[in-house]
Order: C-alpha cells, then structure tokens, then sequence
C-alpha cells in the first residue's frame, strides 16, 4: 500500500467514525429527550476528571527541597482562579498550562 492510499484510507476512516459519533446522539436519542445518565456525566464528569488531572499532575512533585512545588501549586491556583472568573474549562486549563509553563520555563521571574 502507497503512503497517498494509506493516509486517504486514514482520513476517510476518521471521517466515518466522527459522522458516526455524531449521529450517535440520534440514533439512541430519537424523542430528543437525554436519559438521566446522560445527563449526570454531562453535569459531573467534568471536575471529577479536572480533579484526576490535579492529582496526576502533583504525583510527582516534590515538596522537599527547591523551589517546594511553587510552580505547581502556582499553576493549580491560576487554573482554579481562571475557572471562578470565567466558567469555561478550556479556558481555565488552557490558562494554568500556559501559566505554569512560563514559570518553569523562567518567562516569569
């Protein structure tokens, strides 16, 4: 298989599992009304896999010696900050990873 025929294969298989999760909703759904669970992932899933994605993100620090997880604890606190003020999780998770970066990388003091 040619790497043109390989990679058109790759797009039009992506292309038919995106229609498919899109339509995914009508095809189970068809009153218009979401099941009770559905709604409930919609509502908590979110900050229970924001707050997954906190934890991971500390496993490895270390509080013990320099700079005592600062750029950690900075980060999680601009990203809690951003997400009071706006309300939108792309925006808070956007924010902290562009502000903890900058502070590791030493953009910031």
């Amino acid at each position: 298989m040619s790497e043109t025929t390989y990679l058109l294969s790759a797009i039009a298989v992506m292309a038919v599992v995106n229609y498919l999760t899109r339509a995914a909703a009508f095809l189970f759904f068809p009153s218009g009304k979401t099941p009770g669970v559905i709604r409930f992932i919609e509502i908590y899933f979110p900050p229970v896999i924001l707050t997954i994605l906190i934890f991971y993100s500390l496993k490895d620090t270390d509080f013990q010696s320099t700079p005592y997880g600062l750029y950690e604890l900075a980060g999680v606190g601009l990203t809690v900050g951003l997400h009071l003020i706006f309300k939108n999780y792309l925006v808070s998770i956007f924010g902290g990873t562009v502000g903890y970066m900058a502070l590791v990388q030493g953009w910031i003091f």
